[in-house]
Order: C-alpha cells, then structure tokens, then sequence
C-alpha cells in the first residue's frame, strides 16, 4: 500500500501541471487559434481584461477627443447642436466609470457552508498556504475576502478602515470565539501576494463566509457579497446530507442571479476511507457516494434548476479540503506529499480535488469573462454608434454648409469679377463721354458769349443810372454798370445754356448712377440715389469779373466836332485813316512856320508807310501840313489857298453853315451826349477786354462741368469700390468659414471612423472571447 501511495503521489506531482496545461486560455492578441497555447483557463480572463481594458482606454481618449471637437465648434450652432455636446460630454463621466470598474473587475469565488464544513480550508488549500483560520467549530464571524497584492506585501484592510494591518491578525479579527468580534456581514479584506499564488496571480478573489446556520442575515449577505459572484461554491460535510439551511440559501441566491454557477464539494470525504463498503469496493463507487450525487444533482437540476444532468455531475465532487493542505504544505517544504498521517485512497481524493480545481478554473474563466465583460462591451459598443451616429450628422451638415459656402463663394468671385470687368469698361466710356460733354460745354460757352459780347452795347444802353461827369460820381457810375454787364452777361448766358446743359448734365448723371447701380448688390442700391444730382439743378457759374477787367479803362469826355478837319480826314480815310503817317513828310514841310505843340502833332501822325511819295501833289502836301499843325500860318495857307480857288462868296456861305453846325453840336454836348460817348467808349473797350477771357470763361464751365461730372462718378466709384471691398471681405470669410468647415468635416469624418473601429474591436473582442467555446 506505501509503494502505491508513493507511486501515486509522484505521478500526481508530475501530472498535476498537465493537467492546468490542457486548459483554454485566450492568446494576446484575442486570437482564438491561440487560445490552447496557455497553461490556465483563468488566462483567458486575464487576457480578455487586458484587451477590454485597453479598448476602454482609447473609448476614453476619443471621447475626450470628441467632446473636445464639439467645444472647438460650440460657436457653429449650425453645425454642432447643444444637445449633441451634452450628450457626448456626458460620455466621459460613463466611460471612466467602466474604466474604474473595469480595474477593480475580478473573477470572483464565494464559498458557503455551514459551520465547520472546512470552507477555510478549502480556500487555504486552493491557495496552498494556512491563510484563513481554521479548526473545530465556528471559526470564521465575518466575510474574508482575498485578494492578490499588487505590491508583493501581504496586509489586511477592514472595511471602515484604510490602515494597513499585518495579515497574522486575521486570526483574531475573524475568529469567531475573539472577544471583539465583527459584524456577520462586514467584510476583511486580505492582501496576499501574486507571486505565491497562481490563482491570486491570475486576478481570482476569494471570498470566506461565515457559517449559514448560524446568522438569518441571508438576504444582506446575498445583496453585499453574492450579486457580483461568478462563483460560488457549496462546501457540504460529506458525513452528512445537504441540509434545509444550505438549500435555503441558494434558493435565495438563485432568485437574485440567473443561473448562478454552483460547485457542490463534499468535503471530509477522507472519513469514508474507514467504511467498509470502501474496503470491499475500491474501484466502484460507494454507496455513499451514489447517495450524495443523486441528493446534490436533483438540488442542482429539479430545485434549483441552475445546469442539466450532465452539467450537474460536472459541478460535485468529493474531496479531502485537509488532507490537500497538508499534503501541499509538505511540498513547499520540500517533502514529499504523503509525509504524515493520510487515510487511504488519497491520490483519488488529490486528484479529484485537482480536477474541481481545473473545472473551477474553466467555469469561473468562461463565467466571469461574460458576466463582468459582456455588459460593458455592449455598452461600449452602444456609446460608440451614439457617437458614430452624432458624428455622421455633423460630417454631413458640414460638408452641406461646404457645398453651400462653396458655392456662395464662387458666386461672389463671379461677381466680383463682372462687377471689375464692368467697372473698368463704364469708367472708360464714362471718361469719354465726360471728354465729349465738356469740349461741347466750352464750344456752347464759347459761342453763347462771342454772341452776347457782340450784343454788349445792347446790354450797356439798358444800364440807366444817373449820370453824370464828376469824376467820383462817374467812378461809383463804373462800378455800378461794371456790375450790370457782369451780371447781364451771367444772366444772358444762364438763360441760354443752363437749362439745356443742366439737363445734359442730370442725364448724364442718372444714366452713370443706373449704370453703376447694376453693379451694386441690392441693399446698397438704395445709397446710390443719394448720388444722384441735388433736388436744384446744377448751374455753371459764369465768373467775367468785368471790375477787375476793365479797371483800366479811362473815359474821354473832352469835346470833339465831328465836321471837324480831323474827324473828315477820319471818315475820308475810313479804317485806314488812322495809318497815315504824317511825320514821313514832316521833313518836307518848313520846321519855323510850326508851333512846338504842332510839331508834336505831326510827329504823331501815322501815314501808312508803304504809300509812295510820288502820289501826292505839292498843294495836298501842304494841305495836310497845314491841316495837321493846326496853327495859325497854317490856317491861314489854307484859306488862301481856298479863296484863290473857289472864290469868297462860297467861302463865306461854307463858313457860316459850318459855323453853325460847330455852335449846334457845341450847344448839344449835354450829359446825355457825354453818357452815350462814355457808353461808346466803355463798349468799345469792354469788347476788346472780354474778347480776351472768351476761352478763359468757356475752359472754367467746362471745368465746372467735367468737376461735376467727375465728382458723380468719383462717388459712384466709390460706392462700387466699398462693394467691391466688401465682396472681397466676404469671400475672406468664406475661405476662413470653409477652411473650418473642411476641418470640422475632415475630423468629424475621422471621429465617425474611429467610432467604427472602436465598435469593431469590441465585436472582435466579443468574437474571441464571449462567443468562442471556452
């Protein structure tokens, strides 16, 4: 019998590890092909938190990125509406919390029993060290939950308390006959570490409780301690029968969970070594043994209703939770695990407890990989098609808002390009046309005054104002008929032209203002009427000036007889009179019989120069001298000259006549006389004087026409200039607004994508490790 043990205790230590190697674990990229490659099915949880985990993170990281897009474009309410903001904002809070969950997230194993069922010891056998505290009777008073330790330390935590506390105080916290004893339902948790333990290592927690037939708290503990289970383990005494407490309890937690994964250990089965039926059938069941699994799996399958008949006969087993310990103890040693005192048939008990182990492992891996990973993946995926579908309305009004700004745009760069085109070609014929309009302005002006300085004496006659040869009366006589012809002329000239061109003029402006307007958009075709001309016409200003014009002309108002010799010589020679130039004879007249003042005279005497000498006689010669020296020799040659020709009779009767024609016009040089001969004069002279500034007065109306003109286009320019800068501004802001709208675009089209990754990578996940056969 030692030789068998020994041979079977050694085979166990060999084949204990194949047996954890033939489990089902995921591979590190989710790959099902992989999973078989690792040596626990509790990888395949571990593995499958890492993937979720790291799904859960870039969930985070693009929910940050999708809020934050959404504030960037708070201000494009077309785009973004508020609603949406606060729906994807209201994300992240959601998706830290699964991340938090999702870190404390762990495959959990709750053992129940009744009191001194070996609960303890199966958990310190599990994990191959006296951690719980175990013995006779009721030893445990309060929850104990343990777990791996992350930092290697092994410390314990109760549950109104953070402090760190030496993990040999268990046995005094949680034993049930310490005189301070915690409450039924309070929880202690224990921080062992990973690397003593393959099942702490692989993120399972186990969770101690009290006994069950010692408390009537069911209800609280199931609602603390049992509802995030995957787990939970019936320690049952196999020297007796399941008992009304036990299956109370479960039924309680079967109505709180859907199906809750139960493992049945018939513990203590070491003491059927000693029955006889054992010693007479070692290789058939016994009689016990039949009578337990028929009582559990009708527990299983007709009560409770949790797994099939197969399934059932999966879940029960009969094991020694003592003698494992001991005999796992002893190898940490380094003894063998059959050193002390073992009933018989331990290596079947060893490996039946190694094979609950393995299918534990298989059961709580597949459990807890859907019941902890399953729901967050959903929602995952769920927040994800929010997202993608919030994203996909943004992308597709942005890329509308494009097209429309798009083709804004190009309408306005059309326009814009006509209204230049346009502006260049009106402004060329519109410069034309003002060219033309002022050259005929200065021939009108031109002629209409040539007209009226030829009609002056007209204009002067109507002047009748007193007056009067003094000479300051005569000087305020000037400047009141200077004022009059100034303004005689200007009213001429008005009553001639003004109407005509003011209307030549108003034309020309509305048709530049219609013209321009057409390029103007419509809210600023109203300003352009305030171009137009003003409500009085426009009226060219016709300054002559004819004070400072004539300010040197100098009145002659001395006496002159028109039968004179002197004026009948004028009227003899007509307009050539005033060329002949007496002083080319002077020489031939004797310089003694002139007066001094005579001599002067005919030294001013002008005969035209290219009249031959030979033409004259020698008595006409005489007669001019006499004539022009005006003195008495000279009168008196001639009179003798006249008696001895005609005789004295007609002489007399000449005298006489033109004596009286010389007293007539003597008696008549009256004011009236002297004002016409003023007026002559004033004509005379003001017709050469304005005669000057003709061309000067039609270059300053046609001036003022071409400044009017040009003033008026100058402001329709303007006004077209302002809109053509406006329509610049706005395309500016339309390539701003579309370069934003692209971005928005292009980033709500990547936030859309990044949506359908994510999902995809939770279908994977869900592909790899919630679908597959575990």
């Amino acid at each position: 019998m030692a030789a068998y043990i020994n041979r079977s205790l050694s085979q166990m230590a060999g084949d204990g590890p194949s047996i954890r190697g033939s489990s089902l674990v995921g591979g590190p990229g989710g790959d099902t092909r992989n999973l078989h490659d690792s040596t626990s099915p509790l990888q395949i949880f571990v593995k499958a938190k890492k993937k979720i985990n790291g799904i859960f993170v870039e969930i985070e990281d693009y929910v940050r990125n999708t809020a934050s897009y959404m504030q960037s474009l708070e201000k494009e309410q077309s785009i973004i509406q508020p609603e949406e903001r606060v729906q994807v904002e209201s994300y992240i809070q959601k998706v830290k919390g699964i991340r938090d969950v999702l870190t404390r997230d762990h495959m959990k194993v709750a053992f129940f029993g009744r009191t001194s069922n070996g609960k303890s010891t199966v958990i310190n056998a599990m994990l191959r060290d006296k951690i719980l505290p175990s013995g006779i009777g009721h030893t445990t008073n309060c929850f104990l939950q343990v777990e791996g330790s992350e930092n290697g330390e092994a410390y314990l935590v109760t549950e109104d308390s953070k402090e760190k506390q030496n993990v040999k105080s268990v046995g005094q916290l949680a034993h049930a006959l310490c005189k301070e004893r915690l409450g039924e339902s309070t929880l202690v948790r224990i921080f062992w570490p990973k690397d003593k333990c393959l099942l702490l290592r692989d993120d399972v927690v186990f969770v101690d409780s009290p006994g069950i037939d010692v408390s009537p708290n069911l209800d609280e503990w199931i609602d603390r301690h049992c509802l995030d289970a995957d787990v939970f383990v019936l320690v049952a005494n196999a020297e007796s029968t399941l008992m009304v407490t036990e299956k109370n309890f479960f039924h309680k937690v079967s109505t709180r969970l859907s199906k809750p994964n139960i493992f049945i250990l018939n513990n203590r089965w070491d003491a059927s070594a000693s029955e006889p039926e054992f010693l007479d059938q070692r290789n058939e069941q016994s009689e016990v043994r039949g009578q337990h699994m028929e009582r559990t799996v009708d527990f299983l399958v007709r009560e409770l209703k949790v797994c099939s008949q197969k399934e059932a006969n999966e879940r029960i087993f009969f094991v020694s939770a003592k003698e494992v310990l001991q005999a796992r103890l002893m190898e940490q040693k380094g003894q063998p695990a059959h050193a002390g005192a073992l009933a018989e048939g331990f290596p079947t008990r060893y490996f039946e407890f190694q094979d609950f182990e393995r299918k534990f492992e298989e059961c709580i891996s597949k459990s807890a990989v859907k019941t902890k990973f399953a729901q967050h993946s959903q929602r995952g995926k769920l927040i994800a098609s929010e997202i993608h579908t919030v994203m996909d309305g943004v992308y597709e009004r942005a890329e509308q808002f494009k097209s429309e700004k798009a083709l804004a745009k190009k309408e306005l760069y059309d326009r814009l390009n006509y209204t230049e085109q346009q502006l260049r070609m009106i402004t060329q014929e519109m410069k034309e046309k003002i060219h033309q309009m002022v050259e005929d302005v200065e021939q009108r002006v031109s002629k209409a005054l040539s007209e009226e300085i030829r009609r002056l004496s007209v204009l002067v006659d109507e002047f009748n104002l007193p007056f009067h040869p003094e000479q300051l009366v005569l000087n305020v006589y000037k400047k009141e008929l200077h004022a009059h012809v100034e303004n005689g002329l200007g009213s001429n000239l008005r009553a001639r032209l003004s109407t005509a061109l003011a209307m030549n003029i108003e034309n020309s402006q509305r048709e530049m203002t219609e013209r321009m307007s057409s390029l103007l958009p419509p809210e600023k075709k109203q300003v352009s009427l305030s171009v137009l001309p003003r409500r009085e016409p426009f009226e060219i200003l016709y300054r002559l000036n004819c004070d400072n014009l004539c300010a040197d002309f100098h009145e002659d108002l001395e006496f002159r007889f028109s039968w004179g010799i002197t004026a009948l010589i004028n009227r003899f020679t007509g307009k050539q009179g005033h060329r002949i130039a007496l002083h080319n004879y002077a020489h031939m007249v004797p310089r003694d019989i002139l007066s001094p003042s005579e001599t002067l005279d005919v030294a001013q005497i002008k005969f035209p120069t290219n009249q031959p000498s030979d033409d004259w006689s020698i008595p006409s010669r005489l007669l001019m001298a006499s004539i022009g020296s005006q003195g008495t020799m000279g009168g008196l040659l001639v009179a003798g000259f006249l008696l001895k020709t005609v005789g004295w009779r007609l002489i007399l009767v000449t005298g006489a006549v033109y004596g009286c024609l010389y007293l007539y016009e003597r008696l008549t040089w009256t004011n009236k006389a002297k004002e016409r001969a003023f007026k002559r004069q004033y004509v005379a002279h003001a017709t050469k004087k304005l005669r000057l500034i003709v061309d000067l007065t039609s270059a300053n109306c046609s001036h003022q026409v071409q400044q009017e003109l040009s003033s008026t286009f100058a402001r329709l320019c303007h006004l077209v200039d302002e809109a053509s800068t406006d329509m610049d501004e706005a395309i500016k802001s339309l390539e701003k607004e579309l370069r934003t709208l692209e971005e928005a675009a292009a980033s709500a089209k990547s936030l859309r994508n990044k949506a359908n990754y994510l999902a995809q990578e939770l279908a994977m996940f869900e592909e790899t490790y919630l679908q597959c056969d575990n």
